[in-house]
């Protein structure tokens, strides 16, 4: 087989068709430009860029944002005013991050402003810039676009945070409901954008605790999300697949039997409970995206290239497999521990793998 390209890899993969070898990902943000990034693209490193192809917009909601600074750290305050009240969020900038200092909900009386908000919502493709942005990086970059939280997702970590959350779950679930109903509505305004984008994957939400949601809820108010939204795009050709970082094991029968088309961020042991052989026996058909456990990078090269050769023996023989980094490493492991990772899968992860 001819020698591919990065982005030509992670296509086939995706495709469950044969690539040359196992696809190497990271995200743009967690690969900060620098002599190493040079290096690890020219051995092979697809940088994952994640770009919206719809914009929003909320004509009867006016948004204002102020940066100050308090004891020389940076924030950032944004005031919603709605037809119904005012709301305001607080953020400070992380590494490859935004930390959220103060949610937009946070007492009774913001359910009024915040339902305003999200029925004010309006959708418009943004497909222009999506080609423009493919086009400039070239084969060594793949985008994909999302859709976002599911509604009772974004219910608990966008809007209320997880504290909140179940306060309002047990004392005010009509109030929630009234709200998660409203995103529902919103998100189908988004599924035909997104089908008839020029994106080829289309990321759902994702980073499920279940130990926050539960097997039950996650059944309910996540999962029909998913399939939902799965079978508009399926129509036009995409796939689409959901950020599951966290423990799997409870869930995995449940997304086995799901129209999700593949499982992004899939975090094996040491930290999650669930392996890369276990995830590929029960979600047969399935594209299995993983995240590279991140405690791993803190033990060293050798720890890493260790742990890259059993996952791939695990992966075997590799199709639909994908290995990335989709979360936070240390600054002073990520520009040993990446190479390491690359200089594994050239050797090793020629396809098909043998155990």
């Amino acid at each position: 087989m001819a020698k591919m390209t990065p982005r030509q890899r992670v296509e086939a993969a995706l495709r469950g068709e044969w690539a040359d070898q196992i696809p190497f990902t990271v995200y743009a943000n967690k690969l900060p430009r620098c002599q190493v990034e040079l290096e690890l693209r020219n051995a092979g490193v697809c940088v994952l860029e994640r770009r919206s192809v719809v914009r929003v917009e909320t004509p009867n909601v006016r948004v204002m944002s102020f940066g100050y600074e308090e004891r020389g750290v940076q924030f950032t305050r944004r005031v919603f005013n709605t037809p119904c009240g005012e709301l305001s969020t607080i953020e400070r900038p992380g590494i490859g991050t935004t930390w959220r200092v103060k949610r937009m909900f946070t007492k009774p009386e913001d359910y009024a402003p915040l339902l305003a908000l999200i029925k004010d919502q309006r959708y418009a493709p943004d497909f222009d810039t999506f080609l423009k942005t493919r086009e400039d990086l070239g084969e060594g970059a793949y985008l994909r676009a999302g859709i976002g939280y599911s509604p009772l997702q974004e219910i608990i970590y966008t809007y209320m945070g997880v504290e909140c959350f179940s306060i309002e779950w047990a004392e005010r679930r009509d109030e929630v409901m009234r709200l998660y109903d409203a995103l529902t509505e919103d998100r189908r305004k988004i599924y035909p954008l997104l089908a008839q984008s020029p994106a080829e994957i289309i990321n759902y939400g994702g980073n499920v605790s279940v130990e926050v949601v539960g097997k039950a809820r996650f059944e309910r108010f996540i999962l029909p999300h998913y399939n939902e939204a799965a079978d508009i795009v399926h129509k036009q050709g995409k796939l689409l697949g959901s950020h599951l970082d966290g423990n799997n094991r409870q869930l995995a029968p449940l997304v086995a039997g799901s129209l999700l088309d593949y499982v992004e961020a899939f975090t094996p042991p040491p930290d999650c409970d669930m392996t890369v052989a276990e995830a590929r026996e029960l979600w047969k058909g399935k594209v299995l995206w993983i995240n590279f456990p991140s405690s791993v990078h803190l033990s060293g090269v050798e720890a890493v290239e260790n742990t890259m050769r059993c996952l791939l023996t695990e992966a075997a023989p590799g199709d639909r497999f994908l290995v990335g980094v989709t979360e936070d490493v240390h600054e002073d492991a990520w520009r040993k521990t990446f190479p390491a990772m690359a200089r594994v899968l050239n050797e090793s992860g020629r396809l098909p793998l043998q155990r």
